[in-house]
């Protein structure tokens, strides 16, 4: 899901606060990230975005859930995940604007940062992997694993890394591909679990 992080007129502070941090985890590393730096952003005391956040890091996990939105992943009905996750690679499509931040723009930036990737490894596999191990029925997480595993490695070569075999629109051979390796991966036999 591409998020727009330009923050509305007479919006929520905390809503604000947010979109102020997803443009910044989005376009800077996690260290190079400032809680004055944000408050400023939206003209409110740094004590505020304590008070809203608790932290860097909590702001930074509530970024994270914000632009990937994962609850809205695993919706839908079983039948169906394949595709809609094979659709999340096109996110960044739709996020084209100056102030929009794709599902991978702030996981690009903070993947250099130790502090950063322990925040982001316990979201991923909280928010992410665990949730969807339990909607394909697994109980151990290593076929979610693998999935998010293929999307994000796909998504970072077309959207970051911009290779053009991967450029293709939604609705193309390279959905129906991911579409058909994420099948794959779900479906089980009676010797696997």
């Amino acid at each position: 899901m591409a998020r727009s992080a330009v923050a509305t007129t007479g919006g929520v502070t905390r809503d604000r606060i947010l979109n102020a941090a997803i443009l910044r985890f989005a376009r800077n590393s996690y260290e190079a990230v400032g809680l004055r730096d944000i408050a400023s952003d939206v003209g409110v005391d740094v004590a505020y975005v304590h008070r809203c956040f608790g932290s860097k890091e909590r702001l930074f996990a509530d970024a994270l859930e914000a632009t990937m939105e994962p609850s809205s992943l695993f919706a839908g009905s079983a039948a169906d995940l394949a595709v809609t996750l094979a659709r999340q690679i096109f996110a960044r499509d739709k996020a084209r604007g100056r102030n929009a931040v794709g599902p991978l723009d702030i996981i690009i930036r903070s993947l250099s940062s130790p502090e950063a990737s322990r925040v982001l490894r316990k979201f991923t596999r909280d928010n992410v992997v665990h949730p969807l191990a339990k909607k394909i029925d697994q109980k151990i997480d290593t076929r979610a694993a693998v999935i998010i595993a293929v999307l994000t490695g796909v998504g970072i070569l077309r959207n970051a890394l911009h290779i053009d075999s991967l450029a293709e629109a939604e609705g193309g051979e390279l959905e129906k591909l991911i579409t058909q390796i994420i099948e794959g991966i779900i479906v089980t036999d009676s010797s696997s679990g």
